[in-house]
């Protein structure tokens, strides 16, 4: 699989729940679990069932950070992956971070130079990664 999008993280379906259009897949990544909202077509299209190995893809656009190593309460993006910075790249206007997972993956997000900044996002320091379960692509081999 070739696929322009930063985050492509390997794990296996632990649990599929279909709703009326829509269903919510949950991947487990060893250390933390991701859940994609997709649509029913397209979990019985993919053949989305516990136990499979799938991918949880997610553009580094769609990838919100908080400083710190808790997860964040109040919020109702449904994924949170707690890290440390492994490398901060300024770019223009726009940033890329980049967090080392405890289970040794990674998670890259594109954001503001100025949000860099504000949060004190620095190579080293503990970080929350945070994208909405509408954000997360499914895919399989």
């Amino acid at each position: 699989m070739k696929i322009s999008a930063r985050n492509q993280l390997k794990g296996t379906i632990t649990k599929v729940t279909k709703g009326a259009v829509n269903g919510v897949v949950a991947i487990d990544l060893g250390e933390t679990t991701v859940k994609a909202d997709i649509t029913n077509e397209a979990i019985e299209s993919l053949g989305l069932a516990e136990g499979k190995v799938a991918y949880a893809i997610i553009k580094a656009t769609n990838v919100m950070f908080a400083a710190g190593d808790q997860p964040i309460s109040g919020i109702s993006a449904r994924n949170q992956l707690i890290g440390t910075v492994e490398s901060v790249k300024i770019g223009a206007v726009n940033g890329h971070v980049r967090l080392t997972l405890a289970d040794g993956g990674g998670i890259m997000g594109s954001i503001t130079n100025e949000a860099i900044e504000n949060l004190g996002l620095k190579e080293g320091g503990k970080a929350v990664a945070i994208v909405k379960a509408t954000d997360v692509i499914v895919g399989v081999e």
